[in-house]
């Protein structure tokens, strides 16, 4: 039985990020037979679970944003001892420093998550920060000396190539949970855009694009469903601003309210600049609804399995997409979701990814035959 360590900054009590993908991630590698402890800052938002998880304090000094914790750093390099391989997920703070310093001396592989964090967009903002943890605080030691690196799709890949980095890379998408079954759709047509509402996410984009074609489709609505902070208030205020009609910012859904947003909507829209998976995508195809993304997100899939448009981030594009799936039968789109939601089930179900992570972590602590989905090129 493998022994496998996953370390995460923090985790929130809202269910989306690391804040879901990591504990998923965790259950599903115990269920495929690991041995799997939880590492993280105190408080997790986590009640239980079906692997143990160990919390930390953290201290105020040099700030509380950095996540130092001596008493982590001592919890890791005990646990390392005696475990095959301790997986850091994400970068920047103490808890994806520590790792690599508490496996030094014992026979534990490190294993790194960027998560998005090598992103060209994403090394763009908050370079000061960056490059404290960089060259001060241990982070480029950190990354140069783990054994492997975990993308979440080709384009991930990429850019941890582009950085400079040559370790062996597995591909593996984050899973995602299949829903049982979907409501129906909406009596009124619906376009949702489900996510944080945040200038990276293109929501302005999608309101100049609805406002150029709303009267084209006036059985249509649009629902830009997400946390109302100050941006989502700009976001109103430019849709007012633009005359834009039969809109919504009904706020954020949670659990079952979310699922139904999905599965109730026609079609589903993410602009976004840049994402390393996109996990709103794969919700809306798991609730049986298609999605359009732009390609600063790995989605090609979304054409070559016949579930959505996989667009240029371009005013000009994401029109010709909306108009494409505003003028569409419901029928259509209905198929199309279907579409997704049988490739969502076939290979991003957490069984399915959680198998991925147990063979790559084995082939790299005990050898064999490579995965087709570890790169070392």
């Amino acid at each position: 039985m493998m022994k496998i360590i996953n370390v995460v900054p923090y985790i929130g009590d809202k269910a989306n990020g690391p804040s879901y993908s990591v504990p998923r991630l965790c259950a599903a590698l115990a269920d495929g037979g690991a041995s799997v402890e939880m590492h993280t800052l105190a408080p997790t938002g986590l009640l239980q679970a079906p692997f143990e998880i160990r919390a930390y304090p953290r201290h105020r000094f040099p700030h509380p944003d950095l996540g130092r914790s001596p008493e982590m750093l001592a919890g890791l390099k005990q646990a390392c001892r005696e475990a095959d391989c301790i997986v850091n997920h994400s970068l920047w703070m103490y808890p994806n420093i520590y790792p690599e310093q508490a496996r030094r001396g014992t026979n534990c592989k490190y294993v790194v998550m960027p998560r998005g964090t090598l992103s060209a967009w994403s090394l763009a903002r908050s370079r000061l920060p960056k490059w404290v943890s960089w060259n001060l605080l241990g982070q480029r030691r950190a990354l140069l000396d783990c054994d492997m690196l975990v993308a979440t799709a080709m384009i991930e890949y990429r850019e941890i190539r582009a950085f400079g980095l040559r370790q062996p890379v597995a591909v593996i998408p984050n899973g995602i949970d299949i829903p049982e079954s979907t409501v129906g759709k909406d009596p009124v047509r619906t376009m949702v855009f489900l996510s944080r509402i945040h200038a990276k996410k293109g929501v302005d984009m999608l309101l100049r694009c609805w406002r150029l074609l709303q009267d084209d489709f006036p059985d249509w609505q649009l629902k830009i469903v997400g946390p109302l902070n100050d941006y989502a208030e700009e976001m109103r205020c430019l849709a007012k601003k633009l005359g834009c009609a039969r809109y919504e910012f009904p706020g954020e859904l949670r659990g079952e309210a979310k699922s139904a947003c999905l599965a109730g909507a026609d079609c589903f829209v993410l602009p976004t600049f840049s994402e390393n998976f996109g996990m709103a995508v794969a919700e809306a195809l798991s609730c049986g609804t298609p999605a359009i993304c732009c390609t600063g997100a790995p989605w090609e899939g979304l054409v070559t399995h016949d579930c959505g448009w996989w667009i240029e981030r371009t005013d000009e594009a994401l029109a010709g997409a909306l108009r494409d799936a505003l003028s569409s039968p419901r029928e259509r789109l209905v198929q199309m979701g279907q579409n997704g939601r049988s490739w969502m089930r076939s290979d991003f179900s957490w069984g399915s990814v959680g198998d991925r992570y147990i063979r790559a972590l084995e082939w790299l602590c005990r050898g064999g035959n490579k995965p087709d989905f570890v790169y070392t090129d």
